[in-house]
Protein backbone atom coordinates (compact mmCIF):
# COMPACT_ATOMS: atom_id res chain seq x y z
CA UNK A 1 0.00 0.00 0.00
CA UNK A 2 1.27 3.31 -0.20
CA UNK A 3 2.76 5.23 2.44
CA UNK A 4 2.01 9.30 3.13
CA UNK A 5 5.83 10.73 3.58
CA UNK A 6 4.41 14.00 4.13
CA UNK A 7 3.63 12.98 7.62
CA UNK A 8 5.41 9.39 7.63
CA UNK A 9 1.53 8.43 8.48
CA UNK A 10 1.40 4.65 7.66
CA UNK A 11 -1.37 3.04 5.40
CA UNK A 12 -1.71 -0.70 5.16
CA UNK A 13 -3.59 -3.75 5.17
CA UNK A 14 -4.57 -5.99 8.16
CA UNK A 15 -2.64 -8.32 6.74
CA UNK A 16 0.32 -6.23 5.91
CA UNK A 17 0.49 -4.78 9.95
CA UNK A 18 3.29 -6.80 10.86
CA UNK A 19 5.68 -5.60 8.09
CA UNK A 20 5.40 -2.79 10.43
CA UNK A 21 6.81 -3.40 13.52
CA UNK A 22 9.72 -1.05 14.57
CA UNK A 23 8.01 1.47 12.30
CA UNK A 24 8.16 5.41 13.46
CA UNK A 25 4.84 7.39 12.83
CA UNK A 26 4.27 11.02 12.57
CA UNK A 27 4.39 13.70 13.53
CA UNK A 28 0.59 14.73 12.71
CA UNK A 29 -0.32 18.19 12.66
CA UNK A 30 -0.50 20.72 15.25
CA UNK A 31 -3.47 21.31 16.51
CA UNK A 32 -4.16 23.97 20.13
CA UNK A 33 -6.23 23.43 22.99
CA UNK A 34 -8.11 25.29 23.60
CA UNK A 35 -10.28 26.54 26.92
CA UNK A 36 -13.64 25.88 25.54
CA UNK A 37 -12.62 22.27 25.05
CA UNK A 38 -11.01 21.49 28.52
CA UNK A 39 -14.41 23.02 29.47
CA UNK A 40 -16.17 20.88 27.79
CA UNK A 41 -14.37 18.40 29.15
CA UNK A 42 -14.56 19.14 32.68
CA UNK A 43 -18.51 19.23 32.14
CA UNK A 44 -18.42 15.61 30.71
CA UNK A 45 -16.00 14.09 33.72
CA UNK A 46 -17.50 16.51 36.58
CA UNK A 47 -14.02 17.44 37.13
CA UNK A 48 -13.61 21.27 37.78
CA UNK A 49 -10.73 21.58 39.35
CA UNK A 50 -9.47 25.12 39.52
CA UNK A 51 -6.20 24.16 37.68
CA UNK A 52 -8.24 23.26 34.85
CA UNK A 53 -11.36 25.66 34.46
CA UNK A 54 -10.78 29.40 36.15
CA UNK A 55 -7.82 30.57 34.43
CA UNK A 56 -7.65 33.81 36.92
CA UNK A 57 -6.87 31.33 39.84
CA UNK A 58 -4.88 29.41 37.79
CA UNK A 59 -2.60 31.84 36.74
CA UNK A 60 -1.51 31.91 40.40
CA UNK A 61 -0.61 27.85 40.54
CA UNK A 62 2.52 26.12 39.40
CA UNK A 63 1.30 26.16 35.52
CA UNK A 64 0.79 29.94 34.90
CA UNK A 65 -2.39 29.11 33.46
CA UNK A 66 -5.35 26.45 32.95
CA UNK A 67 -4.00 22.96 31.74
CA UNK A 68 -5.81 20.61 30.09
CA UNK A 69 -6.67 17.65 32.12
CA UNK A 70 -4.43 14.55 31.99
CA UNK A 71 -7.42 12.00 30.71
CA UNK A 72 -8.30 14.54 28.51
CA UNK A 73 -4.96 14.37 26.77
CA UNK A 74 -5.01 10.58 27.03
CA UNK A 75 -8.65 10.78 24.93
CA UNK A 76 -6.62 12.39 22.34
CA UNK A 77 -4.76 9.39 20.94
CA UNK A 78 -7.86 7.60 19.31
CA UNK A 79 -8.27 10.34 16.46
CA UNK A 80 -4.47 11.24 16.34
CA UNK A 81 -3.81 7.35 16.23
CA UNK A 82 -6.21 7.51 13.51
CA UNK A 83 -4.42 9.87 11.92
CA UNK A 84 -0.80 8.06 12.52
CA UNK A 85 -2.28 4.60 10.88
CA UNK A 86 -4.60 3.79 8.52
CA UNK A 87 -5.97 0.35 7.66
CA UNK A 88 -7.38 0.59 4.70
CA UNK A 89 -9.02 -2.85 4.87
CA UNK A 90 -10.26 -2.89 8.32
CA UNK A 91 -13.93 -3.45 8.59
CA UNK A 92 -14.07 -1.90 12.28
CA UNK A 93 -11.19 -1.28 14.63
CA UNK A 94 -10.90 -0.14 18.38
CA UNK A 95 -8.70 0.83 21.24
CA UNK A 96 -8.15 -2.46 23.21
CA UNK A 97 -6.75 -0.63 26.03
CA UNK A 98 -3.45 0.68 27.32
CA UNK A 99 -0.36 -1.06 28.78
CA UNK A 100 1.11 2.35 30.51
CA UNK A 101 0.59 5.93 30.23
CA UNK A 102 2.60 8.65 32.18
CA UNK A 103 1.92 12.40 32.24
CA UNK A 104 5.39 14.13 32.42
CA UNK A 105 4.43 17.89 31.56
CA UNK A 106 1.09 19.27 31.91
CA UNK A 107 -1.03 20.50 28.16
CA UNK A 108 -1.21 24.33 28.38
CA UNK A 109 -4.30 25.85 27.14
CA UNK A 110 -3.68 27.84 24.58
CA UNK A 111 -0.22 25.19 23.90
CA UNK A 112 -0.17 23.49 20.31
CA UNK A 113 0.75 20.07 20.46
CA UNK A 114 0.65 16.87 18.00
CA UNK A 115 1.41 12.71 18.15
CA UNK A 116 3.91 10.60 17.42
CA UNK A 117 4.58 6.82 17.25
CA UNK A 118 6.08 4.06 16.91
CA UNK A 119 4.68 0.29 16.14
CA UNK A 120 6.42 -2.39 18.69
CA UNK A 121 4.47 -5.19 18.53
CA UNK A 122 1.60 -6.96 16.05
CA UNK A 123 0.50 -10.10 17.07
CA UNK A 124 -2.27 -12.02 15.43
CA UNK A 125 -6.34 -11.78 16.79
CA UNK A 126 -9.55 -13.84 15.71
CA UNK A 127 -10.17 -11.90 12.29
CA UNK A 128 -7.34 -9.28 12.61
CA UNK A 129 -4.32 -7.91 14.19
CA UNK A 130 -3.24 -6.67 17.71
CA UNK A 131 -1.07 -3.53 17.22
CA UNK A 132 0.85 -2.18 20.54
CA UNK A 133 1.78 1.23 19.55
CA UNK A 134 4.07 3.56 21.96
CA UNK A 135 2.45 7.57 21.32
CA UNK A 136 3.86 10.60 22.55
CA UNK A 137 2.39 13.60 22.32
CA UNK A 138 4.28 16.79 22.72
CA UNK A 139 3.50 20.45 22.92
CA UNK A 140 5.22 22.95 20.77
CA UNK A 141 8.88 24.13 22.38
CA UNK A 142 8.09 22.06 26.29
CA UNK A 143 11.11 20.31 26.84
CA UNK A 144 9.19 16.91 28.09
CA UNK A 145 6.37 15.32 26.25
CA UNK A 146 2.66 16.01 27.93
CA UNK A 147 2.00 11.93 26.93
CA UNK A 148 3.74 8.85 26.83
CA UNK A 149 1.47 5.58 26.11
CA UNK A 150 1.80 2.14 24.92
CA UNK A 151 -1.29 1.59 23.43
CA UNK A 152 -3.35 -1.56 22.10
CA UNK A 153 -5.33 -0.78 18.86
CA UNK A 154 -6.95 -3.79 17.03
CA UNK A 155 -7.89 -4.67 13.59
CA UNK A 156 -10.39 -6.45 12.21
CA UNK A 157 -10.83 -7.96 8.28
Amino acid sequence: MAEDTENNALSTTVGELSKHVGRKLGPTRWQVMTQTEVNQFADLTHDHNYIHVDPARAADSPFGGTIAHGFLTLALLGPLSQELIVVEDAATSLNYGLNKARFPAPLKVGASYRATGEIVEVSPVSGGAQVTATFSLEARDATKPVLVAEMLLRYYA
